[in-house]
C-alpha cells in the first residue's frame, strides 16, 4: 500500500476540483490513511488558507466528506477536524464574499446538525464563526444562564442510560464490526505484503558483507574499490529504508485487520447468542404445542362417538336424518 506524506496530500489537494468524483476519490484516500488524521487535518487547514476563494468552498465539502464517510471507522476525523472548524468557517467566511459559498457553509452545518454529526455546543460555534461572533454570546451581552433546578432520580430511571452508555463507549473503542467482504479483503491485501516479498529479500540477503561490517573497510587499499563500495552502500541504504518502511506499513495494517478480527468474532459472538436464545424459546414454545397435542389426543380417545347410537336390539345404528324424525 502506497505510503502517506504530507507532500503527497499537498499534491493532491492542489489538483481537487469540484466534482463529485474528485472529492470522494481524495475522501476515500485520506479515510484509507486515518492514522495519519492529524497530519491530515494539519495540511489541510493550511492548504485551504493558501487556496484560491473559488476553491475553498471545495476544501470544506471534502472535510464533509472525510467526517462523515469515516465515522464507521473511527471517530478520529471527526475529532480532529472539530480541532480546527471555528477557525476553517470563519477564515472561508471572511475572505470569500459570495452568496453562493456562504449558502453551502450554511448547507454544510444544517446537515451535520440534522445528522447529529456535531453536537448542539460545536453547531453553534461554527454558526457564531460564521457571524464573526465568540460561540454564546450576542453583541457582547453578557447571557444569564439560569442554574437547573436540582431533582430526584431514581435508580431505575439510571440504569437503562448508564447501560446504553457503556455499549455505546465499547462501539467507539471497538469500532463497527466489519462486514464479511471488507474483512476477506483486508486478508487477501495482506498476502501480497512485504514480509512476502521475496525477491526483495533476496537481494537484502545477497548484499556484500562489506556495506554492513565497518570493520572491512580497512581491507579497501584503491580509489576504484572505495568508489565500489560507496556505491553499493547507497544502494543497500536505499533497499533497506524502502522495505523498512514497507513493513512499518505492514504492521499497521496487520493490526488493523487485528482489530477488524476481534471486531468480526466479537459481532459474530453476539449473533450466536441472540440465535441460540431464539433456539431456546422456540424449544420451550414446541414442548408447549406439543403437550397441548397429546392432552388433546387424550381427551378425544375418552369422549363418545356421538355419530352412533344403539339400536333396540342392542346394536349400533346411525343417527336419524332430520327428515326421518318428521316422518
Amino acid at each position: 500500500m502506497a505510503g502517506f506524506t504530507g507532500e503527497a496530500l499537498g499534491k493532491k489537494l492542489s489538483e481537487l476540483n469540484n466534482s463529485q468524483q474528485s472529492i470522494q476519490t481524495l475522501s476515500l484516500w485520506l479515510i484509507h490513511h486515518r492514522k495519519h488524521h492529524k497530519s491530515i487535518v494539519q495540511v489541510w487547514f493550511k492548504e485551504l488558507k493558501k487556496a484560491k476563494p473559488n476553491r475553498k468552498l471545495t476544501f470544506m465539502y471534502l472535510a464533509n466528506d472525510v467526517i462523515q464517510n469515516s465515522k464507521k471507522k473511527g471517530p478520529e476525523f471527526s475529532k480532529e477536524f472539530s480541532t480546527v472548524l471555528s477557525k476553517a468557517f470563519a477564515h472561508v467566511n471572511e475572505t470569500v464574499n459570495d452568496a453562493k459559498t456562504k449558502g453551502g457553509l450554511d448547507r454544510i452545518i444544517n446537515v451535520w446538525e440534522e445528522r447529529n454529526v456535531y453536537d448542539s455546543t460545536v453547531i453553534s460555534g461554527l454558526r457564531a464563526a460564521m457571524q464573526g461572533k465568540s460561540p454564546g454570546h450576542d453583541s457582547g451581552k453578557e447571557i444569564q444562564i439560569e442554574k437547573p433546578k436540582k431533582r430526584k432520580v431514581k435508580v431505575a430511571q439510571v440504569e437503562p442510560v448508564i447501560k446504553k452508555a457503556k455499549e455505546e463507549i465499547l462501539i467507539t473503542l471497538r469500532g463497527e464490526p466489519p462486514n464479511a467482504e471488507e474483512l476477506i479483503k483486508a486478508l487477501q491485501d495482506l498476502e501480497n505484503s512485504a514480509s512476502t516479498d521475496a525477491a526483495v529479500r533476496e537481494k537484502i540477503a545477497r548484499l556484500p558483507p562489506a556495506v554492513s561490517d565497518i570493520s572491512l573497510l580497512e581491507k579497501i587499499d584503491n580509489r576504484e574499490a572505495a568508489e565500489k563500495l560507496s556505491n553499493q552502500v547507497e544502494e543497500a541504504v536505499t533497499l533497506l529504508i524502502d522495505y523498512n518502511k514497507r513493513l512499518a506499513d505492514e504492521l499497521d495494517d496487520r493490526t488493523e485487520v487485528s482489530k477488524m478480527l476481534n471486531n468480526f468474532v466479537h459481532a459474530q459472538r453476539k449473533l450466536l447468542a441472540e440465535a441460540e436464545q431464539s433456539v431456546e424459546e422456540l424449544r420451550e414454545q414446541l414442548k408447549r404445542v406439543t403437550q397441548v397435542r397429546n392432552e388433546l389426543k387424550s381427551h378425544l380417545q375418552n369422549l363418545p362417538d356421538l355419530t352412533l347410537l344403539p339400536n333396540v336390539t342392542g346394536g349400533l345404528a346411525p343417527l336419524p336424518s332430520a327428515g326421518d324424525l318428521f316422518q
